[in-house]
């Protein structure tokens, strides 16, 4: 009587065992659902992000090739411009050699 008194509660523990082990298992079955949305939500803000970052580099060479061609420019427009000034001294000094020329013929 007294083994099958024991048998009996330890079946019943075992049940009650068996029925938290099914109700746990249902609350992580939620969880594991909760997780594989969070992870597909990452993924999506992940690419979001790449996609982003892409055209942002993008953006970066663009700018940076624009600005290359400014700095060429800007030095092209530097050589004329000292080329200009050369220019104009020389024509200022034949300007003031040929004054002086003057000055002297009509002297």
């Amino acid at each position: 009587m007294e083994s099958l008194y024991n048998k009996e509660k330890k079946l019943e523990t075992v049940l009650n065992r068996l029925e938290d082990l099914s109700k746990s298992s249902t609350s992580y079955l939620g969880e594991l659902n909760d997780l594989y949305e969070e992870k597909n939500q990452l993924k999506i803000e992940k690419n979001e992000a790449e996609n982003k970052y892409n055209q942002l580099l993008l953006e970066y060479n663009n700018l940076k090739k624009k600005l290359k061609t400014l700095e060429e420019e800007t030095q092209r427009n530097k050589k004329l411009q000292d080329e200009l000034n050369q220019d104009i001294n020389e024509l200022s000094q034949e300007t003031d050699s040929l004054v002086e020329e003057i000055d002297k013929w009509q002297t």
